[in-house]
C-alpha cells in the first residue's frame, strides 16, 4: 500500500506546550487525522514527534511505500544524512525515525514550504490548544487511532 503523510509539529514558546499533527493520505484521498498534545518540548522534538507517529500509523496501516511531506527541512536534511544530529534530545528521536523508516520498502522524506502543510500544522496547533485545554487530543476520521489501541510499533 503507498501513502502519502504530512507531518507537522509546534510548539507554544520553544520549548513550550507543543502538540503534533498527521495526515494520512492514500490515493489522494485521506484516511486518517491525527492531532494530539505531546506536553512542553521544543520546535524540534515536536517535529520528530510527529514524523515518528506517523511511521507508527503507517506501519500499522501495513503501508510499503511511504512518502512523508514535512515543513522542517533541519529534520528532513538531517534524516536524509545532510545534516549531523547534534543535541542530545534529538538523537534518540532521530535513531527511532531511521529504525522505523526501514520497515517500509520505500521511504522519503520530503521538505515541503509551511503553505505546502497547512493541514497538518493546523492539527498540530489543533493539538497545543488541545493540551492547554487539558484534552487529550484527536485521533482518525471516523474513528479511533490503531496506535491509540495499544498497536504501536516500538
Amino acid at each position: 500500500m503507498k501513502l502519502e503523510i504530512f507531518t507537522d509539529g509546534a510548539c507554544s514558546g520553544n520549548p513550550g506546550p507543543a502538540g503534533i499533527g498527521v495526515v494520512i493520505k492514500k490515493d489522494g484521498a485521506v484516511i486518517r487525522e491525527v492531532s494530539k498534545p505531546i506536553g512542553n518540548a521544543t520546535n524540534n522534538i515536536a517535529e520528530y514527534t510527529a514524523l515518528i507517529y506517523a511511521l507508527q500509523e503507517a506501519l500499522v496501516l501495513k503501508a510499503d511505500d511511504v512518502l512523508v511531506k514535512a515543513d522542517s527541512e533541519l529534520m528532513c536534511k538531517q534524516v536524509a544524512g545532510k545534516y549531523a544530529v547534534k543535541h542530545a534530545n534529538i538523537i534518540p528521536l532521530f535513531e527511532q525515525v531511521k529504525r522505523l523508516s526501514t520497515g517500509f520498502k520505500r521511504f522519503r522524506l520530503e521538505h515541503v514550504r509551511r503553505e505546502g502543510n497547512k493541514e497538518a500544522d493546523r492539527l498540530s496547533r489543533q493539538g497545543i490548544k488541545a493540551g492547554q485545554d487539558g484534552r487529550p487530543g484527536a485521533a482518525g476520521i471516523g474513528e479511533e487511532s490503531p496506535s491509540s489501541k495499544g498497536q504501536c510499533i516500538p
